[in-house]
């Protein structure tokens, strides 16, 4: 069973946020791509140097318990055992001299990793 989540302008506490720049960029994106039947997934995994690492990446498939969140007209899906991870995170694009890429600014994370890409 899906769950399908309507956004707000405020930040949720129980979900997942996306930025208007990331959910911009992510349009683009698929745009790209040339295909409107992909989404963003977002995950949680175990790896890394402090535990768990991220992973964001466009996929077709929805499957039984992902939450998924409209932004826009960008689909965001969390699988279940990634949402208890995610309640509150934020993903933002950033596209500066010194940082280009998808950011997560997540209130559950205690600490990461010096190279930023794992988190406990």
């Amino acid at each position: 069973m899906t769950e399908q989540v309507e956004t707000s302008a405020t930040t949720r506490t129980d979900g997942i946020n996306l930025s208007p720049v990331a959910a911009a960029k992510v349009k683009s994106l698929l745009e790209q791509e040339g295909r409107d039947d992909l989404q963003l997934r977002i995950a949680v995994q175990p790896g890394g140097c402090s535990g768990l690492r991220y992973q964001l990446f466009f996929d077709e498939r929805t499957l039984d318990g992902d939450q998924v969140t409209d932004f826009d007209g960008v689909a965001v899906v969390v699988d279940r055992m990634s949402v208890p991870y995610l309640n509150g995170a934020t993903i933002d694009f950033a596209d500066t001299i010194d940082k280009q890429g998808f950011t997560i600014d997540n209130p559950n994370a205690t600490g990461s990793c010096a190279c930023g890409d794992s988190f406990h």
